[in-house]
C-alpha cells in the first residue's frame, strides 16, 4: 500500500510539473506573437527613402 501512495505523489508532481511546462511555453508564445504582431503593424507606415541620390555609390562588376 505504501508504494501505491508514493507512486500516487510522484505521478501528482509529473502531472504537476507538466502543468507548469506547459503554461511556460504558452507565455513565451503569447510573447513571440506579440513582437510579431507589433513588427508587423509598423510595417504599414510609409518612412519614404534615406536619400534620393541614386548614383552615390560605383557599380559593382
Amino acid at each position: 500500500m505504501e508504494t501505491y501512495r508514493l507512486h500516487e505523489l510522484r505521478a501528482a508532481e509529473l502531472r504537476h510539473r507538466a502543468e507548469q511546462d506547459r503554461l511556460v511555453r504558452e507565455a513565451a508564445r503569447a510573447r513571440r506573437d506579440a513582437r510579431r504582431a507589433a513588427r508587423h503593424r509598423g510595417r504599414g507606415k510609409a518612412e519614404g527613402p534615406v536619400s534620393t541620390d541614386r548614383k552615390r555609390f560605383a557599380h559593382a562588376t
